[in-house]
């Protein structure tokens, strides 16, 4: 019995011994690294800088590459908590409390894109894995998970593909399917020269003739000062950008409070003798809850612009209020007014949150708009890349589609 112990013994030393690593040992070293490249990419890709989105297409070559379903959830967890990671702090500086509620809530939202992606992931390479994955892209970017939808890599379509339209649409969809396949080398190689020959092409999105986007500096104040002095103040400010020949003058998102017969009547007294309109956010106030809202307003005319459909959840859509009974936060109109009308022109309006996720954009790109307007009010994203990610990310479709683009924020 001696010789079989020792062999034994010389079997499991071999098998123990440094120049050798188990597979569970090498996918742990995998994962690891998988993971901090997923935070990497999060990170660069949703800096806020247009250029930096299309690092956000390398999450579903990780993704593809993750050993485990385990690994895949921790690498979709990483990337989008790298993403995201301005909530917290701006949740906690517009609660006015500490971190940990806006913790609590970057957590929770990454639980819909991480389950997506977790049970979507499969060990088995080949066709299947590129049409799974291109399934939790369109989950990700529909309601109901659309809802928390943030960081979709498809934003990046307009840094590759700008002017194509839906054409590049599909062309970015084809490369992220590209990524997960035995092909991803060469994926990597076109989408990285189409990256460099579009960052060394870049411009702005252009401005449409005669509109202008006001950014204000107002902070907590927009939306919740209804003083006489605080909207004579911003009637002085509007008439001071039409003096540059700008027929319609944009407002950031809340930008009127309360839309009440008392606000219309003064911003109308305001602007008689003018011949322009003013854009601008506000709140409708109704028994079962507010509608945020874009309006547009003039000397002869003021009317209900557009009602936004997907007001920020928690902080504004409170849905689980109106099924209690209980009534209040913002209503979401979901897949309404994607694009309205002002004197000839086809607006695509994209209000704050709206900016983030997917379908809002693409909705209102299937209605032709002329121009996009984008607004926002971000005074509670100080210190985030927050407001920086929303005008990226309006960028980025307005160049896909051609379009015009008028953006107004206040911080």
């Amino acid at each position: 019995m001696t010789p079989d112990i020792s062999g034994r013994y010389r079997i499991a030393a071999f098998s123990a011994s440094p120049g050798r690593s188990s597979p569970s040992i090498r996918n742990r070293w995998r994962g690891s690294v998988l993971i901090g490249l997923s935070i990497v990419a999060g990170t660069v890709g949703w800096s806020g800088d247009v250029l930096t989105l299309p690092v956000a297409m390398i999450f579903p070559l990780l993704w593809s590459k993750s050993p485990s379903r385990l690994i895949a959830a921790a690498v979709s967890a990483g990337y989008f908590l790298a993403a995201s990671r301005g909530l917290p702090q701006g949740v906690a500086t517009f609660y006015a409390a500490d971190i940990w509620p806006g913790l609590l809530l970057w957590v929770m939202a990454s639980a819909c894109f991480v389950t997506v992606h977790a049970a979507l992931w499969t060990r088995h390479p080949g066709k299947g894995r590129p049409v799974r994955y291109l399934a939790a892209a369109v989950l990700m970017g529909l309601p109901p998970f659309g809802i928390t939808g943030w960081a979709h890599p498809l934003t990046a379509s307009g840094v590759l593909f700008p002017g194509w339209g839906w054409w590049g649409l599909a062309a970015t969809a084809a490369s992220i399917a590209m990524m997960t396949s035995r092909y991803w080398p060469a994926a990597v190689i076109a989408l990285g020269g189409l990256w460099l020959w579009s960052a060394a092409t870049w411009t702005e999105p252009s401005l449409p003739d005669g509109w202008k986007g006001v950014d204000l500096k107002l902070g907590q104040r927009l939306g919740r000062d209804g003083s006489l002095e605080h909207h004579r103040g911003l009637i002085a400010t509007v008439r001071a950008q039409a003096a540059e020949r700008s027929r319609f003058i944009v407002l950031p998102e809340s930008a009127l409070g309360f839309w009440t017969p008392t606000v219309v009547h003064l911003w109308q007294e305001g602007l008689r003798g003018s011949d322009f309109t003013v854009i601008a956010g506000a709140a409708v106030i109704g028994a079962a809850g507010y509608d945020n809202v874009m309006v547009a307003i003039s000397a002869d005319e003021a009317r209900i612009l557009y009602r936004e459909r997907m007001p920020v959840p928690v902080s504004m859509w409170q849905p689980w209020r109106a099924w209690t009974g209980q009534g209040g936060g913002a209503r979401a109109y979901l897949f309404a007014n994607p694009a309205v009308e002002l004197a000839g022109t086809r607006i695509a309006p994209l209000v704050c949150y709206e900016q983030l996720i997917l379908w809002p954009a693409l909705q209102s790109m299937l209605h032709a708009p002329d121009i996009i307007v984008a607004t926002g009010n971000g005074w509670w994203t100080a210190g985030t890349s927050i407001v920086a990610i929303q005008r990226a990310s309006a960028a980025a479709w307005a160049k896909l589609f051609n379009r015009p683009l008028v953006q107004a924020f206040n911080t």
